[in-house]
């Protein structure tokens, strides 16, 4: 599978080496670059770790490990590995990735998909100057990033971390269509399903007396956003995934530490597929049929 470059993306050779690591604190890697720790503000100027950048590194790896058996599973595809990181931000995601994985390779890229401009840039800018070559990033939502021509017609990993409310579903749309081997999630800001709860909830609370999790505007965010998740693992096993939810980071983190991997299996499961829409019928949520679950 040939890379297509796209506006804004960097197609520089991989040639930058990493700078010296003596006298680095023990917990960077050999063969890390400094330069994008310290562009991560990881690093300190003076190449130190604080105790705020210790724990974003101990993210990093935690993360990484989870990321890292995924990636080594799809062994070496014609074109090498391609991924797409969603709703990219900064694209920090996707830097550690290159330089942890992708840069040790000779084949694989990575496009960070991100509708800010100036953070497509930013990171355009920084990739040239860490020569990580193969990284693109693409000025789009995650949901035209479905049918632009500037990715390739497959995907073999599908990532979105932090990804507001609809975009984590964008995300899921984009990697079936691109009929990705894995996907990786964190959901955020799940914000959907709890207008709805709220808009029906008077109805709801003459119907059936559950309704009563969710009577209380706080109560009705916090059960959204579990009925969303719970809806998406569905909706994935029922379209050929196998589904696994762990944390991303420990509860002490981030109260937003959902990690949702799903692998291709190929196998739908029909009873996921049943599960899901008596979930959407029993929750007044049958409008989300055909709009967020192409079930057919």
């Amino acid at each position: 599978m040939k890379d297509k470059q796209s506006k804004g993306a960097v197609r520089a050779g991989d040639s930058k080496k990493p700078l010296a690591t003596a006298d680095l604190p023990p917990e960077v890697r050999p063969g890390q670059s400094v330069e994008l720790l310290q562009a991560l503000h990881i690093l300190t100027r003076e190449r130190k770790l604080n105790q705020d950048s210790r724990r974003k590194l101990k993210q990093v790896y935690h993360l990484f490990q989870f990321i890292e058996p995924l990636l080594l599973a799809l062994g070496e595809p014609a074109g090498g590995i391609t991924l797409a990181d969603h709703g990219a931000g900064k694209s920090y995601l996707g830097f550690i990735l290159y330089d942890l994985f992708f840069k040790a390779r000779t084949s694989g890229h990575i496009y960070g998909i991100e509708s800010r401009t100036e953070l497509v840039q930013n990171s355009s800018e920084l990739a040239a100057r860490l020569g990580f070559g193969r990284m693109s990033f693409l000025n789009l939502s995650v949901a035209e990033s479905t049918h632009t021509a500037q990715l390739p017609a497959q995907m073999d990993m599908v990532t979105a971390l932090h990804a507001c409310d609809t975009a984590t579903d964008d995300a899921i749309a984009f990697g079936l269509a691109k009929q990705a081997k894995y996907m990786v999630l964190a959901p955020c800001c799940q914000a959907e399903v709890a207008r709805l709860l709220g808009q029906n909830r008077a109805l709801s609370l003459s119907r059936t007396p559950l309704a009563e999790l969710w009577r209380h505007p706080l109560h009705t965010r916090e059960m959204g956003s579990q009925i969303t998740n719970v809806l998406r693992c569905l909706y994935l096993e029922a379209r050929g995934y196998q589904v696994t939810v762990t944390e991303l980071v420990g509860w002490e983190h981030s109260l937003k530490n959902e990690l949702i991997i799903a692998r291709h299996t190929g196998q739908p499961k029909p009873s996921a597929a049943d599960h899901l829409l008596a979930i959407l019928q029993e929750f007044g949520l049958h409008n989300l049929i055909g709009v967020r679950f192409q079930l057919n």
